[in-house]
C-alpha cells in the first residue's frame, strides 16, 4: 500500500492549546488544531500566538495537523542569553 501525500499549508496560530498543541487559522480562513512536529520539540522551537507556520495535514482528517516549520518574525534576532556568572 502506497503512502499517501500529505497536504502542505501555511498559516498563523491564534490560539494555545494544553498539551502542546496550538489553535491555528490558515490561509483559506479555515481553523484546524495542530501540534507540534519531533524536531521542533527536539530543538526546542517555541511558537507564540501570532507567529507563521507550515502545517501539514494527511487527507484523511481536514482539522488536524502538525506543524513543521516557524517562519522567522522580522526584527527578532536570536534569544540574548543572560550572564549567570563571569566566566574566563
Amino acid at each position: 500500500m502506497a503512502k499517501e501525500e500529505l497536504i502542505s499549508m501555511e498559516g498563523e496560530i491564534d490560539e494555545i492549546l494544553p498539551d502542546g498543541r496550538f489553535g491555528v487559522r490558515l490561509d483559506n480562513q479555515h481553523r484546524i488544531i495542530a501540534y507540534t512536529a519531533g524536531k521542533m520539540r527536539r530543538f526546542r522551537i517555541r511558537s507564540v500566538v501570532g507567529d507563521r507556520v507550515h502545517v501539514e495535514m494527511t487527507p484523511y482528517d481536514l482539522t488536524k495537523g502538525r506543524i513543521v516549520f516557524r517562519e522567522r518574525t522580522p526584527g527578532q534576532g536570536p534569544a540574548k542569553r543572560g550572564t549567570r556568572g563571569f566566566r574566563r
